[in-house]
């Protein structure tokens, strides 16, 4: 017989994990776009606007990543969690983002020492 009242609980439980995971996403998604619009500025010269928009970028990095630990922890590296598509592109949007957080800043220091 069909468990009216687990299905109502595994739904809620998804739509909650597909929440976090969009906040994973938009914070990462955040942090990327605040990195790059830091690196135009140095280009401008505005050094100053890009460690404030690289300070802003490093804040939202922290938050998505306050998200993906909570994740983790919850799972406990016992498969607790349901590994959906959506989950892992917030992966890849979090990885690629403090990847190129890393590379603006380093561009960023090479502006500032050419100028």
């Amino acid at each position: 017989m069909l468990d009216l009242d687990s299905i109502v609980a595994e739904e809620t439980e998804e739509n909650d994990l597909e929440e976090v995971v969009m906040g994973l996403i938009i914070n990462s998604g955040q942090a990327r776009s605040l990195a790059y619009a830091a690196l135009k500025q140095a280009k401008q010269g505005d050094f100053a606007a890009a460690k404030t928009m690289m300070d802003q970028s490093r804040i939202a990095l922290n938050e998505a990543h306050l998200v993906q630990t909570k994740l983790i922890e919850g799972d406990q590296g016992e498969g607790k969690m349901k590994v959906s598509l959506v989950l892992v592109h917030a992966q890849d949007h979090l990885m690629t983002s403090m990847l190129a957080r890393e590379l603006v800043a380093e561009l960023i220091e090479l502006h500032e020492k050419m100028q």
